[in-house]
């Protein structure tokens, strides 16, 4: 399928799609957690992981103020990783704990990109696409982005617990576009907006609903756009 024009700005997601993190998030929780005498296995924790973040509610807060929106992602992510613990063993240390491992995450040392991201950055910018990212992520993207070297691609940057909306809500595409005053290329939920979806399934298996492109890799995204 190729797309029928040229889009003006194409949104990604940023965590699982332009970056991921180094090993996996239960190798990282382990490594931590084992000074506090936590004796599991780095697979276990990777699926209490997977629960606790997908019960977790949306990371949208009735706060405006810059500040306190960012107490609370810290808070919405000390219950995520509490949820986890809750489910194999909790520990005495939790909090300090929690400390480490939010600030380890906030370092773009902790994370890389995916082998075909620059590439693809790098040619829609010479195709005068303009691109943003819409995400659930918080605020600590900013830094990542900067130091992975990739923030000077993104004209926009909108993450639901500043836009007062998560993904798979179209109200925060919808915020973005104004940004840009454009039409996008993103995920389903983009779709709902009115935009055109394209589904990045790096693991296969599933299939795609109502439609929607998918790709396997972000260098498949080029092949569905037709040239300037």
């Amino acid at each position: 399928m190729i797309l029928p024009r040229i889009p003006q700005v194409v949104f990604f997601d940023a965590a699982g799609t332009l970056f991921h993190v180094k090993g996996s998030v239960g190798e990282v929780y382990l490594e931590y957690a084992r000074k506090y005498g936590v004796n599991v296995s780095a697979g276990t924790i990777q699926q209490a992981f997977v629960k606790a973040f997908a019960d977790a509610p949306p990371p949208v807060f009735a706060v405006t103020d810059p500040q306190a929106i960012k107490a609370c992602e810290r808070l919405w992510w000390f219950d995520v990783v509490h949820n986890v613990f809750y489910r194999i063993g909790m520990f005495e240390g939790f909090d300090e704990y929690f400390d480490e491992v939010f600030q380890y995450f906030a370092q773009p040392e902790a994370w890389t990109l995916y082998s075909e991201t620059l590439s693809v950055l790098e040619t829609l910018e010479a195709r005068e696409v303009e691109l943003g990212i819409v995400s659930n992520f918080d605020s600590r993207l900013y830094d990542i982005l900067i130091g992975l070297g990739i923030d000077r691609f993104f004209g926009s940057v909108t993450l639901s617990s500043f836009a007062g909306a998560a993904k798979p809500s179209p109200k925060i595409f919808e915020r973005a576009l104004r940004r840009h005053a454009a039409t996008a290329v993103d995920a389903q939920a983009a779709t709902s907006a009115g935009m055109t979806g394209v589904w990045l399934n790096r693991v296969g298996g599933a299939l795609a609903s109502n439609g929607q492109i998918t790709v396997r890799g972000l260098e498949e995204l080029l092949t569905i756009m037709p040239a300037r």
